[in-house]
């Protein structure tokens, strides 16, 4: 349990208790009584009020949280991760087992003339202001040190381990940037996951392997048309394992007019040549774009998974933004937007048609209402959709609406599956222990290119077996704690690998290799895997 002593002004965390008046020693002795309240068993809003603040308001999580680690730093209180569990704000944030950082680059000319797209100077193409990301990226001028930095902060003050990042680099299109600058940016944010500057890129990658906040996935987002070979390479140089491109219609009639700038048949060359470099896909798919109908669009999506088969999607129905030359359209009388009404049903027709080894990351933009001319302002599309899927009696499959979140796992209970689907390029193989209520507890994506795979140009790629994810899902957990129950740290990615392993080996491959993220080098390393150029590779012969 925890002492109520007096407090010393100089024992307490400056950066967080000094922020505001709040912060100060009164409120954190309150705070002690309260989580002394919660270890003793009492629920957390019962604990609040019964030690309300002096001015008659509450104690808030944030305030709960950094009594938790001051606590935990001066060694009044031991580690308690179901305390702090209880106390963290907005806990599914990283429930997915990591925490996602998003970054936006600099304002810079995109090659896409997009109708749909919103254009703001202050912003790289296709962002507004309003947006959260966008807004936090503005006030720090899009310094990438500085946008990483305060984020991991943020999240750390409201309780979220920050050991595990997932980075995620939004803004336009990133093929566009000169090379120079996208190598600085991805260094700065290495430095601010490692605590110190770097001399270069390699040694930011260096430092990052053992480092506080080990990077376990890089994102970059794209068009089609600008995928090649040469580019694979150099992703792979900066330390990128997932890519999100945006193909917005499997229609050449839409896209054309929309004035996308590049046609289906690029859309299926980049699937499959990320594909054959072992990245994880996300693509967007926008309804409701100039000339697409309901109807039109059911039929479009149904095409995503007859050769895409993208691991992530995110469905961005088109909103009418004044800084758009879509507005003009709609002025002339050539646009109608759906209504919520339209969207809702429409959405809720194809949810439940995904694979369940896709992941639907989101199903509605972050723009704010007000900057909606006309059609849907609703951001709860996801809640509406799946309120009118569940009166439907039906469900979705997808990879968000089945992860285990925080649910106790027990894992002599789970089951093994081996789902295989054909892409256009590849024999596709998601590895998952699920448990006994069909929810998922990891998984693993192994590709066993075909003849039809790509060239990619990278010769330790030739005649390979590529694992291109292993997710273990969960309330993430910092690296090398354990706790019953969860999911994470308890060998279900060892158990993933071997299975991989043994299917790589009857389909007659001879080595394995792993798209490793930077922080995971040593992971990998362990499970047998040895440094390649650019992958990690290991014989199963």
């Amino acid at each position: 349990m925890i002492s109520n002593q007096n407090i010393n002004n100089r024992d307490l965390d400056t950066q967080a208790w000094n922020k505001k008046r709040i912060y100060t020693p009164e409120n954190l002795s309150l705070a002690r009584q309260v989580l002394g309240d919660i270890q003793a068993g009492r629920k957390l809003a019962e604990s609040v009020k019964r030690h309300p603040l002096p001015d008659g308001g509450y104690i808030g999580k944030h305030m709960l949280v950094a009594a938790y680690r001051q606590l935990v730093r001066s060694g009044e209180l031991v580690p308690d991760e179901k305390l702090l569990t209880r106390i963290r704000m907005k806990p599914v944030r990283t429930l997915s087992g990591v925490t996602t950082v998003s970054v936006l680059t600099k304002p810079y000319s995109c090659p896409g003339e997009c109708i749909f797209c919103p254009s703001d100077i202050r912003m790289p193409k296709s962002y507004v202001p309003g947006e959260p990301g966008a807004r936090r990226a503005l006030e720090h001028k899009f310094d990438p040190f500085s946008q990483v930095t305060s984020r991991i902060e943020a999240l750390e003050a409201v309780g979220h381990p920050t050991d595990k990042v997932e980075l995620l680099v939004l803004g336009g299109t990133w093929t566009a940037y000169p090379r120079e600058y996208q190598s600085w940016f991805i260094q700065r944010c290495f430095d601010a996951m490692n605590g110190r500057d770097s001399i270069n890129l390699e040694e930011a990658h260096t430092d990052n392997e053992m480092a506080l906040h080990r990077n376990v996935g890089l994102t970059v987002e794209l068009r089609p048309d600008h995928v090649n070979p040469e580019e694979i390479i150099w992703f792979r140089q900066l330390g990128v394992t997932k890519v999100q491109m945006g193909i917005q219609s499997l229609d050449d009639h839409i896209l054309e007019l929309n004035q996308r700038g590049h046609s289906l048949k690029e859309s299926r060359v980049a699937v499959d040549l990320l594909r054959a470099g072992g990245y994880k896909i996300v693509l967007h798919w926008m309804p409701n774009l100039l000339g697409a109908t309901i109807e039109s669009d059911r039929i479009d999506f149904s095409r995503l998974w007859s050769s895409f088969c993208p691991d992530e999607i995110k469905i961005y129905p088109n909103q009418l933004l004044e800084c758009t030359k879509l507005y003009q359209n709609w002025l002339r009388g050539e646009f109608t937007p759906y209504s919520t009404e339209q969207l809702v049903e429409l959405l809720a027709d194809i949810k439940e048609t995904i694979p369940r080894y896709c992941r639907v990351n989101r199903v509605i933009r972050d723009i704010p209402s007000t900057y909606v001319v006309e059609g849907n302002k609703r951001t709860s599309l996801r809640q509406d959709v799946h309120k009118l899927m569940e009166l439907r009696g039906r469900s979705c499959q997808c990879i968000r609406c089945r992860e285990i979140r925080n649910q106790q796992v027990d894992l002599n209970t789970l089951a093994y599956h081996d789902l295989v689907y054909k892409t256009s390029s590849s024999e596709e193989h998601f590895l998952s222990y699920d448990t006994q209520e069909d929810y998922l507890a990891g998984f693993l994506r192994l590709s066993l290119p075909g003849d039809s795979s790509p060239n990619t140009g990278i010769e330790e790629l030739r005649g390979v077996a590529i694992i291109r994810e292993v997710h273990i899902y969960g309330q993430s957990l910092p690296v090398g704690v354990e706790e019953a129950g969860a999911a994470q740290h308890i060998g279900l990615g060892t158990y993933l690998i071997k299975e991989a392993e043994d299917i790589a080996r009857t389909h007659g491959f001879h080595q394995l290799a792993v798209i490793s993220a930077i922080g995971t080098r040593t992971y990998y390393q362990k499970q047998g895997f040895e440094r390649g150029n650019l992958y990690m590779i290991k014989r199963i012969d």
